[in-house]
């Protein structure tokens, strides 16, 4: 039986992770705090999230290293250092633009952030989207999908191609309305912290803003390894463009295990991270 305990951390996980997570990285910008404690923070929430899926898994096996914790390490170092030269890089991308700022720069801070996520979203789903219809986006996005585990912090593996065309699809809108680089930092915290809990390996509770937010729950689908069943849930931060495109899905009585993630038609893919960087090449060539 389950204790006061641990259905109480179910019940706070989400929105401690979604409101405190990101209301307390709002608060230390507005407060001018340093970017190496925002990074602390983002760091603290990584190692609670890891501990409360060792505590309370949703699936034990998903904790089993299977030779990957190496690779995701490197994995999320390459990946967040390129956010945060992309970030660094705003103020020069800023000049070549060729008009003035529409940016609602009068709006409080975590609006502003609000904003941003909703616009990025729609672009990195679509980019998302386009990655499973067309071969060469798919030979990079396929580094992604070649996990057979899924628990929060491979939801940071990725090749780094790949990462920068969805980075691209998201924040290029930003960059054209003139978000300040304030708020592209913000951003950038808030997908680290949605991929923890999309790919959480703790059952958390979420009732019905299931329907509407790009969960754990329902992105767990979208890793099932055959394109027939894994062609859904494409959304980062929520599902509305899903429910556009005809692709939000989600069953409750499922019981997704280690044996259905992966690549169907590639349950040889490469383990290693240089491996994996090559890997797209290889295929297409």
């Amino acid at each position: 039986m389950k204790s006061t305990l641990e259905i109480f951390v179910k019940a706070l996980y989400l929105p401690f992770f979604l409101i405190v997570g990101n209301g307390i990285a709002i608060y230390m910008a507005e407060q001018d705090y340093s970017k190496f404690a925002l990074a602390a923070w983002v760091g603290l929430l990584i190692a609670v999230s890891f501990l409360i899926e060792q505590w309370m898994p949703f699936r034990p096996e998903f904790n089993k290293p299977q030779a990957d914790s190496g690779r995701d390490v490197i994995h999320a170092f390459v990946n967040e250092s390129l956010s945060i030269v992309g970030v660094l890089s705003v103020p020069i991308i800023a000049s070549f633009i060729p008009f003035n700022s529409i940016w609602p720069s009068f709006a409080p801070l975590w609006l502003q952030v609000l904003l941003a996520v909703i616009i990025a979203d729609i672009g990195i789903t679509l980019a998302h989207y386009a990655s499973h219809r067309y071969s060469a986006l798919w030979q990079l996005h396929a580094v992604h999908h070649s996990v057979k585990r899924m628990y929060g912090f491979n939801g940071l593996m990725k090749h780094p191609l790949h990462q920068t065309i969805e980075t691209l699809a998201g924040t290029a809108p930003l960059l054209l309305m003139g978000a300040p680089q304030e708020v592209l930092l913000l951003l950038v915290v808030a997908v680290v912290i949605q991929l923890l809990l999309q790919h959480s390996n703790v059952a958390y509770f979420a009732g019905p803003l299931r329907s509407v937010l790009a969960i754990n729950q329902v992105h767990r689908f979208h890793h099932l390894n055959t394109a027939k069943e894994g062609d859904v849930n494409f959304g980062l931060f929520t599902t509305l463009t899903d429910h556009l495109l005809g692709t939000a899905y989600y069953d409750k009585e499922r019981v997704i295990r280690s044996e259905d993630l992966g690549i169907g038609t590639a349950p040889d893919y490469p383990v290693a991270y240089i491996p994996q960087m090559l890997a797209p090449f290889k295929r297409l060539g």
